[in-house]
């Protein structure tokens, strides 16, 4: 048995298998660069080791593109000979999967060299660094993710688009924008009822669900954890169980930032604060009516690197179809206070829970990646005391740049930001700059070169 340099125990899966004699298998899951869960699925007996001697998975996972395959440019592949490293479980994210026929369970890994060093190009590993950064400091982020999606039909439209799913409960069909309305949410009960089961059985705090600004959008909210790093791990295993519970229900669940193009997209808000040593947060005011000069310098950072961070926020080519003026996306990099046209809110609110709600991610975004970034972006602004400008008031979506700061157009100039950003490299690492940058270049050829219906639609029988 050798020593997990996760923190990983094997009395965690001992017990674990003692307190679920039900369970016959596990899927063991893996996030890449395009927070994509990829692994294997082990029969009960192998879990415990695992757990003992973590599991050989090849290095080339970590340098997939979006539908899994190679980019030979990041240099995990036959660069490296795709030889195998060691991924190790995650401690608290061993969990049963709820509805699972026969029962399975779930484990979060992480990747490791074979010396037990972490390996760089994995995207928690990202955020582990920040945080410890922060540790070095004596301050500890806190934050929660919210998590937008849509329920689409299995079945396309007679002109072959996506269609919002008919209620789980009655069939009954809807393309209303039934925004904030229970009653719409009624129709959903069944499915919802079984994300709240699964949510509960592995330890996910899923709080409230609305419906959103959207036929067929709907958003789950996450309770704040102290641990930044858990509050990730919380969105990525509440994507997979809602992914998961939709198809049981006869629906799919779309996590795409902009699946129907005359509606608002799908964001996953992180908010943010920081605590001190003695459980403090460092962003709340000392005098009514005067910000936290802590705050103001975080927010700060966050102005000031959030144009070379947009490909971090905003990763594929569909990403970029969410940033319209008055759809609820950010198109500046502007902060403001209870005022969601900006891409900083301040939420109105008590003292004690000042915070920080960042704006400018898609759902489809790593929320790894997402939660380094901004970590390094606040980090820069402490120690830069970096000034955010004025507060902007009333619509943000007038002002197109803040602090002479222009935002990336498009996803190609947003991938040549992230290329040249000094502050990404370190942000995110050298290692892992290069393979997140590599798979988005490659990403980027594919679609570039790919001739679709909108061609033929606009050229075919004009020019």
């Amino acid at each position: 048995m050798t020593l997990s340099p996760s923190g990983s125990s094997v009395e965690e899966a001992l017990s674990f298998l003692d307190a679920h004699p039900e369970i016959e298998a596990f899927d063991i899951v893996l996030t890449d660069a395009n927070g994509i869960g990829r692994g294997k699925i082990i029969r009960r007996h192998e879990l415990q080791g695992v757990y003992e001697n973590g599991r050989h998975l090849p290095i080339s996972i970590l340098g997939l593109d979006i539908v899994g395959e190679d980019v030979h440019e990041t240099g995990l592949i036959w660069d490296a000979g795709d030889g195998d490293l060691r991924a190790w479980p995650i401690p608290g994210s061993l969990v049963p999967l709820h509805g699972t026929n026969p029962p399975r369970g779930q484990v979060l890994l992480s990747m490791y060299d074979l010396d037990g060093n972490p390996m760089t190009s994995d995207p928690r590993h990202a955020l582990k660094r920040e945080v410890d950064a922060f540790a070095a400091r004596g301050l500890y982020p806190a934050g929660a993710f919210e998590l937008e999606f849509f329920l689409l039909s299995n079945e396309r439209d007679s002109e072959g688009r996506v269609q919002p799913a008919r209620a789980v409960l009655d069939g009954r069909a809807s393309n209303k924008t039934e925004v904030y309305s229970v009653d719409h949410l009624h129709g959903m009960e069944p499915l919802f009822s079984d994300i709240y089961k699964a949510a509960a059985a592995q330890g996910i705090p899923a709080e409230t669900v609305i419906s959103e600004y959207a036929p067929g959008q709907y958003e789950l909210t996450l309770n704040y954890r102290k641990d930044i790093l858990r509050a990730a791990d919380d969105l990525l295993m509440l994507k997979r169980l809602v992914r998961m519970q939709a198809r049981r229900h006869g629906v799919t669940a779309c996590f795409m930032a902009k699946p129907i193009e005359r509606y608002a997209g799908s964001g996953m808000h992180l908010h943010v604060s920081m605590q001190d040593g003695e459980g403090r947060n460092v962003f709340t005011e000392e005098r009514d009516g005067e910000w936290s000069p802590t705050l103001l310098h975080a927010l700060g950072g966050l102005t000031a690197t959030m144009a070379e961070s947009m490909l971090v926020f905003a990763p594929h080519a569909n990403s970029w179809r969410r940033f319209v003026s008055q759809s609820y996306a950010p198109v500046a990099p502007t902060w403001g206070v209870n005022n969601r046209s900006v891409a900083l809110r301040v939420p109105a609110g008590s003292k004690s829970a000042r915070r920080i709600e960042h704006r400018p991610s898609g759902v489809d975004a790593n929320p790894y990646l997402v939660a380094a970034t901004v970590l390094a972006g606040i980090a820069k602004g402490l120690d830069e005391k970096l000034d955010p400008g004025a507060e902007t008031t009333g619509n943000g979506y007038e002002r197109e740049r803040a602090n002479g700061a222009e935002m990336p157009a498009d996803w190609l100039s947003a991938i040549k930001a992230a290329e040249a950003s000094s502050f990404l490299k370190e942000a995110l690492g050298e290692d892992m700059h290069r393979t997140f940058t590599a798979i988005k270049r490659a990403e980027y050829l594919r679609v570039a070169r790919t001739v679709s219906e909108l061609d033929y639609h606009l050229y075919l029988h004009e020019v």
